[in-house]
């Protein structure tokens, strides 16, 4: 008895170990809430027995086990944690995604009934509106009505619209020019700045308007008279010639001498040097390599010193407010060469008769597009051509009844031969062989058209002859 009462060191370690295990178990359910589940509290504690005691602690050799197995379950744990976890992440997203294309329809059915909405109530504010004024006017003119018909229930036809469509498509083609183009043999050449030649054309057009000098202008002159500016312009066409100037120089220089007469009085000993001075101001604005002011002098016979022409030269451009842009009519007889496939014969004549629009003050009204078309007109009809066509009509812009009055001046000049011999210098010009002797063959048409009358009187005399003679037998 007293053996089995003795108490151990192992004894008391058991105690220790089930003291602190009553401690560590949860109290049951009907505890915590507070209810009475039938039983006491002792009958809650557990009885300790010899078999308890053994199996409550354990030997030393098992302790490693037991660690093993707690870390074998933390891993376990940790693993059955973090998988789930994931899935739970992605399973959200899914759902989402697949909820957004039913949201997408139901948007789009509202907008569609939306619409069906507003035009049927446009349709209701349109049946509502009053009938047209066209409507009114045939009422008060005592018209049928128009009956007025709700758009809703308007019925279109096809078979209405099927005739329209058929003309569309039979109606004829629009008619073929009766020009040929020639602008386009010229893309490949950037001196023709083919891209742009009808824009430069108009703005020429609009620029020889604002440079046409006065067609009156010697009324208000004291001293000078028409003849005295033909005697200039003559003795202006041999200084050129002299010179080998170009064609345009020659022409900005008559201009020039126009313009300033228009403006401003001269007096007849001045008038040689406005000429002189005007030449000299053509040449350095239109020639590469101008004459010098000692050549003019010299042409001029010593009359001026070279302080006066300078002096005179400041002077008519401040008075012309250097307004030097004159298109020549040589511009303008260069885009009717193209019309006439640039002829030369064609081409040397007209030249001849745009400079003789020069000495007779009698063209002045005429603008330099004008005086190149009439002057393309009169040599291919001194040529024995057709003097005018479609085709030339659209690059000289103008119709054959709009240049016939200029032409018609050229003929009363040539027919003149008082007016004919005061430019000697410019028929002696264009009778060398330079210029394929065009002086002389003028002159030869224009006699050869005054021979008809003559011809015709002959002709009937010696019809008269005849018809006596047969009578006799």
């Amino acid at each position: 008895m007293m053996q089995n009462q003795r108490t151990t060191r192992s004894r008391v370690a058991a105690t220790k170990a089930l003291a602190h295990d009553e401690n560590a178990v949860p109290k049951p359910r009907a505890a915590v809430k507070g209810k009475s589940s039938g039983t006491t509290k002792e009958a809650a504690k557990p009885t300790i027995t010899k078999k308890t005691l053994t199996t409550a602690v354990p030997k030393r050799a098992a302790l490693g086990e037991v660690a093993s197995n707690q870390a074998a379950v933390k891993n376990d744990t940790k693993n059955t944690q973090v998988q789930p976890a994931k899935r739970a992440v992605r399973a959200p997203t899914q759902k989402k995604a697949l909820s957004v294309v039913p949201e997408v329809e139901e948007k789009v059915k509202e907008t569609t009934v939306v619409k069906r909405e507003v035009e049927t109530r446009r349709a209701v504010k349109l049946a509502k509106q009053e009938p047209p004024v066209k409507d009114l006017v045939k009422k008060e003119n005592n018209a049928e009505p128009v009956p007025h018909v709700n758009p809703k229930h308007v019925m279109v036809d096809a078979s209405e619209a099927l005739p329209v469509a058929k003309k569309a498509k039979t109606a004829a083609p629009a008619p073929a020019p009766a020009w040929e183009e020639f602008d386009a043999d010229d893309a490949n050449d950037p001196m023709m700045v083919s891209e742009y030649v009808n824009e430069i054309f108009e703005y020429m057009r609009q620029l020889e308007i604002d440079t046409l000098p006065g067609s009156d202008y010697m009324d208000e002159q004291k001293e000078l008279q028409w003849n005295m500016r033909s005697i200039l312009v003559d003795w202006l066409i041999e200084v050129h010639y002299k010179f080998r100037l170009l064609p345009e120089t020659l022409y900005l220089a008559v201009n020039i001498v126009d313009r300033f007469l228009t403006l401003r009085v001269v007096s007849l000993v001045k008038l040689q040097l406005v000429g002189v001075t005007a030449l000299f101001i053509a040449a350095k604005y239109e020639e590469v390599v101008a004459p010098s002011i000692q050549n003019f002098i010299y042409m001029a016979d010593g009359g001026y010193t070279d302080e006066e022409i300078l002096k005179a030269e400041r002077y008519v451009l401040q008075v012309l407010d250097f307004a030097l842009q004159y298109p020549s009519p040589m511009s303008f007889l260069r885009r009717c060469s193209k019309a006439d496939q640039y002829d030369i014969h064609t081409r040397t004549v007209a030249k001849y008769l745009m400079e003789i629009s020069l000495v007779d003050h009698r063209f002045l009204v005429h603008v330099p597009s004008k005086v190149a078309a009439a002057s393309m007109s009169l040599a291919r009809r001194m040529l024995g051509r057709v003097a005018w066509d479609a085709q030339l009509e659209y690059y000289a812009g103008y119709p054959e009844e709009e240049i016939e009055p200029a032409v018609n001046l050229m003929i009363s000049f040539l027919e003149n031969e008082s007016m004919v011999e005061k430019c000697s210098s410019l028929f002696k010009k264009y009778s060398a062989r330079k210029f394929m002797k065009a002086s002389i063959f003028v002159q030869d048409w224009i006699s050869r058209r005054k021979q008809p009358t003559k011809v015709q009187s002959t002709v009937k005399a010696e019809r008269e002859e005849d018809v006596k003679e047969n009578s006799d037998y």
